[in-house]
């Protein structure tokens, strides 16, 4: 009988963390102001490394979370200060068998180190648009026109 509880009380807990994961995205979610993209956190070997999970803005700020994390804060954060987008490309070998077909990796540089975002060729023109629209004393950045002309 003690068996039984036990795995009782385990498939609980997991249920639990489970409900826990949706409720906190659904709670970022409803702030408005996120979208769904991947964060390389390791390019050690390439075209690894990637982790999913969803950014929000707060002001000139990108806060980036993991998705399959309880932790309240982000596990990234890009300023919008100095951040430029240096260059475009389509997932190229193991990274088209983890990101849907539609999505453009973007490589990021500014005052921290390089950073590379995954996210949907949609959400690109409003992250585009966010780094682009500072604050008035702000230089907004060029931005490189992708796809290139043929």
């Amino acid at each position: 009988m003690e068996i039984f509880e036990w795995i009782a009380i385990g498939l609980g807990l997991f249920l639990a963390t489970i409900v826990l994961l949706f409720a906190r995205r659904a709670y970022y979610a409803r702030a408005g102001g996120t979208i769904r993209c991947d964060l390389r956190i390791s390019t050690f070997l390439h075209g690894r490394g990637w982790s999913p999970g969803f950014a929000r803005f707060v002001d000139d700020e990108m806060r980036w979370y993991r998705l399959f994390s309880l932790a309240i804060r982000p596990k990234r954060v890009l300023s919008r200060r100095g951040l430029t987008v240096a260059s475009r490309r389509l997932p190229e070998g193991q990274e088209q068998l983890t990101m849907p077909t539609d999505w453009v990796i973007l490589r990021c540089v500014g005052h921290q180190a390089p950073v590379e975002i995954a996210m949907a060729l949609s959400t690109v023109t409003g992250f585009s648009s966010w780094i682009e629209a500072g604050p008035p004393d702000y230089q907004s950045p060029r931005l490189t026109i992708w796809p290139p002309a043929a």
